[in-house]
């Protein structure tokens, strides 16, 4: 049995989105998603496509320990945007607003900050930004300062790894339409001091 999350599916900018294997295998393969990227994470609205067998085995028909945390209403509005194309519409719009940012960041930071390295650029909400050695925590302190919240890498180390690079994950999902280009501003002029 092969289980398969397309994390970043909906937001892949410089290629087509990759086929799911679950339409190429239905009977090994148990597809899972959700929308807490493209509508909301609060939400907490998700999908499971399984084998016959394996939904037998997760719905033995005993009650729910824990009823779902998801109302009824939120499920049946999913429904209606995805077999009205409403779903479909709002994530294209998103992906041309995410793409925008993504490259005017990468642009802004080539001109300001041309000593900081960019990964993960192809798909996602967020891009590795690798700094210079010993930067790392003057940065954090220089982000906050300007009211940006970005993280450390350092935070999604493991203790017993070897040190990476320095750097930071910085979104460019979160920032209102009317803040992002402040929200730039304040980044560049942080990396680039």
């Amino acid at each position: 049995m092969v289980v398969e999350d397309d994390y970043d599916g909906e937001f892949r900018y410089d290629r087509q989105p990759v086929g799911a294997l679950q339409g190429l295998d239905p009977d090994h393969v148990v597809h899972l998603g959700t929308a807490s990227k493209a509508l909301a994470p609060g939400l907490r609205l998700g999908w499971m496509v399984a084998p016959a067998d394996v939904v037998a085995e997760i719905d033995d028909g005993s009650p729910d320990p824990e009823p779902s945390v998801t109302s009824a209403v939120e499920q049946l509005v999913l429904a209606d945007l995805l077999s009205s194309g409403a779903y479909d519409r709002h994530v294209r719009g998103r992906r041309r607003t995410y793409m925008r940012r993504r490259d005017q960041l990468v642009a802004a930071l080539a001109e300001r900050a041309p000593h900081v390295g960019v990964r993960g650029l192809a798909a996602g909400l967020h891009v590795v930004l690798t700094l210079p050695d010993g930067t790392e925590a003057d940065v954090l302190r220089s982000a906050a300062w300007h009211g940006l919240a970005v993280e450390g890498l350092a935070t999604f180390r493991h203790p017993g790894v070897a040190p990476c690079p320095a750097g930071i994950v910085v979104g460019y999902a979160t920032p209102s339409d009317s803040a992002w280009a402040g929200a730039l501003e304040a980044l560049c002029g942080v990396l680039s001091a």
